[in-house]
């Protein structure tokens, strides 16, 4: 096994740096062998980490059910539980780690098994000691990147979700329980309420706690565009429909397909627009402006 550290002094001095400016990840080293466990977390732990020793794969597993890790490092050929099962044991109990491979019998086959099966990365032994510490950083960076996008998910729930609204009245806890009970169906649903007192803030919270959340939310005021405009921004119009149509165009409801499509001030809608939303609502079909091709839609 190879080694490349620098200089005492200039080694001392980079392991104070990284351990101040590295988050405390934590790693799992499962290898059969002792002494090549030991060398590997004592080169990981000079830089910040904090590691995990098994000397076994049951041991190995026991740990990985019991403890939370980033990053778990495994040896491939085991007794009893090999490396492919760790591997397997741990996207089933900790998909958020990730895993490398090391082993000393690499063939093509066992590395492609290997990363088909999510393997972060896989290692040959003899192991170079700087590579093996580049790999485990770029596994933490990965780890803390899906974590902190998960992060950024659930604030993002928080703004447009039951917390984004602000009430504390009778009234308002009432119009919560009501959304509460309706956002994880696909029942369609009619907001009233004066200009100003938030419908697009409770349309928003319904389509962000419901099964649709991760397809589009599409707004459109009604009020504000004339009739044949209003039909071709709500179902589309194929090239030649009007004057000015050169091309097809998809309309909201098709844009919306898979989400969630709120219609501000449908009262203003024109009455025929009316009828031909309510066939939308009941069909789930609509027809593009000068088609005669009925389109189905998935849509609340």
């Amino acid at each position: 096994m190879s080694e490349r550290l620098s200089p005492p002094e200039q080694k001392s001095k980079s392991v104070a740096v990284d351990i101040k400016d590295r988050p405390n990840a934590r790693i799992l080293i499962i290898d059969n062998d002792p002494a090549h466990a030991e060398v590997m977390a004592e080169a990981l732990e000079r830089e910040g980490y904090q590691c995990r020793l098994a000397t076994s794969g049951p041991e190995g597993a026991k740990l990985i059910r019991e403890e939370e890790f980033d990053v778990i490092i495994t040896d491939l050929v085991m007794n009893e539980i090999d490396g492919l099962d760790i591997l397997r044991l741990a996207k089933q109990e900790q998909p958020e780690a990730e895993v490398i491979l090391v082993t000393g019998h690499g063939t093509i086959q066992s590395a492609v098994t290997a990363m088909r099966e999510g393997a972060f990365n896989y290692l040959l032994k003899p192991l170079d000691l700087a590579q093996l510490r580049a790999v485990t950083e770029k596994a933490v960076e990965s780890v803390q990147l899906r974590r902190t996008n998960v992060e950024l998910h659930r604030r993002l729930d928080e703004t447009f979700g039951f917390q984004g609204i602000v009430g504390n009245s009778p009234q308002m806890r009432a119009v919560l329980e009501k959304v509460k009970r309706i956002a994880p169906t696909n029942a369609t649903v009619l907001i009233l309420g004066e200009t100003g007192t938030g419908k697009e803030l409770i349309a928003q919270a319904i389509h962000q706690n419901s099964p649709r959340k991760n397809k589009p939310f599409v707004a459109l005021n009604c009020a504000a565009l004339s009739e044949n405009i209003l039909e071709s921004e709500l179902f589309g119009h194929v090239k030649g429909a009007f004057t000015d149509a050169c091309a097809d165009r998809v309309g909201k409801f098709e844009y919306a397909h898979g989400g969630t499509l709120f219609l501000d001030e449908v009262g203003d809608m024109p009455m025929a627009t009316q009828i031909k939303l309510l066939r939308v609502l009941e069909n789930g079909e609509i027809t593009r402006v000068g088609s005669n091709d009925p389109i189905k839609v998935n849509v609340r």
